[in-house]
């Protein structure tokens, strides 16, 4: 953000909350419906067992997740640039909040499609706004810290979220009367009361008199960094692939080619994977750019290797051991790709830039686990998950190497 425009946001803003505090709420309230939308992913086996129905139906359900936050990443991922940044997040809130209410009042599988549906527009509103906005609190309450401490705080509120969510609801499962109703009557009211706090946050984007004519989600990006985005939005698709492969089959994997039924082990191995991704960008955040690409290479080529080793041997311990790994690595790559791509947006267009990386990286999320479902159907869940760590090492070994390579060009 300009310093104009800081400096009138501040002025603006001057009733509210500082911008220091403000960071920080913006980061729970983050982290808070992250979490959130990774909640059914030890609940699906209790869905499945009552119901009755076929593991592809998880891949359907948990598609509709993907798709919802696809189209609002589309439709409305930018609007924060005009539209003002705490607006659309007290918005997208309380979307999360109405998906909660779906999944008490209709919990059959049409109703766990509108419900993850709904809770995918509320989270693609939500991410590249949150995102942005965590980076122009912090530039306005610690200039002197530059841009690497927001980028870390946001991608570790994003991926800590993901990592809470299943290990909450699956010790619910596992522990209470009602684990298809108290998961989400909790976390109902959580976000009821992050929207409130959101609310009293400074805003950071000066609305004016202009009318900005609505359109979708474009990119507007230089020739020459055509090339750099499309590496580092195919590091984001390996990255959420492996995600998308933990929040919707791993508790299958576990009971069908592990032979592990336990509904907090399936939320543990989840929170595992995430909790190692969320740790690792912190720890190595001090490491150079290009340094963090070359350990999430072989961190992400180890883990798939050892996570196919895992399921061809029938190791739990292997497979578990090798989704921190990869974990670990997914965490740097998606924390450098989401660096690369802010670094070609101006501040004007950084919601817009954003937006657009998410929208790929969740389309990766829905498309890899969609092809996993219908393999299933027809080939052993092994040499599924064999193939799926085969693709998805290419891709990441693909675009380390080409953001590696662009960076040496830009110094």
């Amino acid at each position: 953000m300009p310093t104009s425009t800081a400096t009138q946001a501040v002025a603006l803003n001057s009733g509210r909350l500082r911008h220091g505090a403000g960071f920080w709420i913006i980061a729970s309230a983050f982290l808070t419906v992250m979490a959130f939308s990774t909640v059914p992913t030890p609940l699906y086996a209790i869905y499945q067992q009552r119901d009755g129905f076929a593991t592809f139906f998880i891949t359907v359900i948990f598609a509709a997740y993907a798709v919802g936050v696809a189209a609002s990443l589309y439709l409305a991922g930018h609007v924060s640039d005009w539209l003002g940044r705490r607006r659309v997040l007290v918005a997208a809130i309380l979307v999360e909040v109405v998906s909660a209410v779906v999944f008490l009042a209709w919990p059959e599988v049409p109703g766990l499609i509108v419900a993850r549906f709904i809770c995918g527009v509320g989270v693609g509103a939500l991410t590249a706004t949150a995102t942005a906005h965590i980076a122009e609190l912090g530039a306005v309450a610690s200039p002197e810290r530059g841009t690497g401490r927001s980028t870390t705080i946001s991608g570790f509120a994003n991926i800590a979220g993901l990592a809470v969510g299943p290990l909450v609801a699956g010790y619910f499962a596992q522990y209470v009367a009602a684990p298809l109703v108290v998961p989400y009557v909790v976390f109902a009211v959580l976000m009821v009361l992050a929207a409130i706090a959101v609310s009293l946050v400074p805003e950071t984007v000066e609305r004016t008199a202009e009318h900005h004519a609505y359109r979708p989600q474009r990119v507007s990006l230089p020739a020459a960094s055509r090339a750099t985005f499309a590496a580092a939005g195919a590091g984001a698709v390996a990255a959420f692939a492996i995600f998308g492969l933990f929040t919707s089959l791993a508790p299958s994997f576990l009971a069908g080619t592990l032979h592990e039924a336990s509904r907090l082990l399936a939320g543990v191995v989840t929170f595992a994977v995430f909790g190692a991704a969320a740790v690792a960008q912190v720890v190595f955040a001090r490491l150079s750019g290009r340094t963090q690409l070359k350990l999430a290479i072989v961190l992400m080529s180890v883990g798939l290797v050892a996570m196919s080793v895992g399921v061809l041997v029938v190791s739990l311990v292997v497979f578990i051991v090798a989704g921190v790994v990869a974990g670990s690595g997914v965490g740097m790559l998606f924390r450098s790709s989401i660096g690369v791509a802010a670094s070609l947006a101006q501040p004007s267009t950084r919601g817009e830039v954003l937006a657009a990386m998410f929208l790929v990286a969740y389309i990766g999320l829905a498309a890899p686990v969609l092809l996993i479902g219908l393999a299933l159907a027809f080939l052993p869940s092994t040499w599924v998950l064999v193939g799926f760590a085969a693709v998805v090492m290419v891709v990441v070994i693909w675009s380390g190497v080409r953001m590696i390579a662009d960076g040496k060009q830009q110094h």
